[in-house]
């Protein structure tokens, strides 16, 4: 029996954002989106599952369309490798295609999920041993009139979320006016992080920054696009900062850090590659003492399940906070697990990811080697 790759399937499905329409600054605005699925069979049986699902064409450089292309690339590299060597799969690759990082985490994440299962533990043990068993979950607030944002977060707090993260980024005092609505009808359990996803000119994130720092209980995430603009901001104002965007591999962290710009980092798993430099920028944040959201871009319960292992694996006091992205999006593949519950959620026990895909949901593979 040998653990060598001998199928990989590909397939997409359509994600529909759960509460009408996801809207972050510069007009960008999603309702449904196309998710990609990769499925690994290995010669010995054992299938793993890997999901990635971009947040539109103009979140990050990554779209549904560029992660088929990549695929036709990365999929037949890794034919006869072994799954549950994952630095092999890492040197197949880097050479078979530079970059792509978002399309090669599925990959990635599905020979964490044959890994597990081939050995018959959870990916999180593998990751360094279950240490969080109750993760916290944030929401994501649509950009929206401000009595709007109020009641959606009225709405999951009544749910028993703790974590809200306002998407901002238009004009900066409305969106401190936006923030202080939000404050009054949350409490001291409650954190509420102003997320501009780097849709503020530097002028405006400067403006936006003065105007929340009276407010209680404020965090300030990516208020500009790239780093040197953020860390202006970060000398013009006391809030405690998160970056996001800016963060997209080992060298970004260290910059980052080194510079002084932040307190906690957003570690999207498909932006820097899948679970495997997932695992060495937590080690690394955790180490330097930075605190972590652990979540991805966008994606259902696959993309949920690797979220929740790697978050599970995390100190739980470097744990910022965590997504559950089955709980935005409607449709699911694997009976909605993991499924959270009054505000935290748990990563699943079973071997790999600990999910079971319903390969039926998926359709016909769109690429299959």
């Amino acid at each position: 029996m040998s653990a060598a790759i001998r199928n990989v399937d590909v397939f997409t499905y359509e994600l529909t954002y759960a509460h009408g329409r996801y809207v972050m600054s510069r007009g960008r605005a999603i309702d449904r989106l196309v998710s990609t699925v990769v499925r690994i069979r290995t010669e010995d049986g054992v299938e793993g599952f890997g999901e990635v699902c971009p947040l539109g064409p103009t979140y990050l450089p990554a779209h549904s369309s560029g992660a088929l292309a990549a695929l036709t690339e990365f999929a037949p590299a890794v034919l006869g490798i072994d799954a549950t060597n994952l630095a092999a799969v890492r040197t197949a690759l880097d050479s078979a295609l530079m970059g792509h990082e978002y399309a090669r985490s599925a990959l990635d994440i599905a020979c964490w999920d044959a890994l597990g299962r081939t050995v018959g533990l959870p990916v999180c043990e593998l990751l360094g041993g279950r240490v969080a068993n109750e993760l916290p979950l944030y929401f994501a607030v649509p950009l929206g009139p401000g009595e709007i944002m109020a009641e959606y977060v009225l709405a999951r707090r009544a749910e028993g979320v703790h974590r809200f993260q306002l998407k901002l980024g238009a004009d900066p005092l409305e969106d401190a006016a936006r923030t202080a609505l939000v404050i009054e009808q949350t409490g001291d359990e409650d954190l509420v992080v102003a997320d501009a996803n780097g849709g503020w000119r530097l002028q405006d994130a400067v403006l936006a920054s003065r105007a929340l720092e009276d407010l209680p209980r404020v965090f300030l995430e990516q208020p500009c696009p790239t780093l040197e603009e953020c860390l202006v901001v970060r000398q013009r104002t006391t809030l405690p900062m998160v970056l996001d965007e800016s963060i997209r591999d080992v060298q970004s962290l260290m910059r980052a850090y080194g510079a002084g710009a932040m307190e906690a980092i957003n570690l999207k798993i498909s932006r820097v590659g899948g679970l495997t430099p997932a695992k060495l920028m937590r080690d690394l944040a955790q180490t330097l003492g930075v605190r972590l959201t652990i979540e991805d871009s966008w994606g259902g319960d696959i993309v949920t399940a690797a979220v929740a292992h790697l978050a599970a694996s995390t100190d739980p006091e470097a744990l910022f906070s965590v997504s559950f992205m089955n709980d935005w999006t409607v449709e699911k593949v694997a009976a909605h697990r993991p499924r959270s519950e009054n505000g935290t959620g748990r990563a699943p026990d079973g071997p790999g990811l600990g999910i079971d895909v319903e390969v039926e949901r998926l359709g016909r593979p769109v690429l299959a080697y």
